[in-house]
């Protein structure tokens, strides 16, 4: 974060203190655990989507950039665009028995979920 984020420091005023230096609060990201720690669902969903069908991958616990790591690996071997956001991963079309295979390849835990 930059040092002249004024928006982080909305709720200061002014210090006469010359040697005060604003701290904000970081949020610390969690700890990845390995593959076979992993504890991960995967879901066929397509509400708020218009009627398209999405593969679901849930459960992931770790950093941000891991997250984006695996949905980068999982969009490549299926072929298709997604994303990778607030903790989920979401792959365009109905691949979740190949998502399955490929997650229980690379060494993690999974299941599928969902009707």
């Amino acid at each position: 974060m930059a040092d002249n984020d004024w928006k982080a420091r909305l709720g200061m005023v002014y210090s006469t203190d010359p040697g005060f230096k604003y701290q904000t609060a970081r949020d610390e990201e969690p700890e990845t655990l390995a593959p076979q720690a992993q504890d991960l669902r995967v879901w066929l969903d397509r509400k708020q989507r218009g009627g398209k069908v999405v593969t679901l991958v849930r459960g992931f616990v770790g950093r941000d950039a891991d997250l984006q790591e695996l949905a980068r690996m999982l969009k490549t071997k299926c072929g298709v665009g997604g994303a990778a956001k607030e903790g989920e991963i979401i792959i365009q079309g109905d691949h979740r028995d190949r998502v399955v295979e490929l997650l229980t390849r690379s060494g993690y835990r999974c299941k599928k979920a969902g009707s």
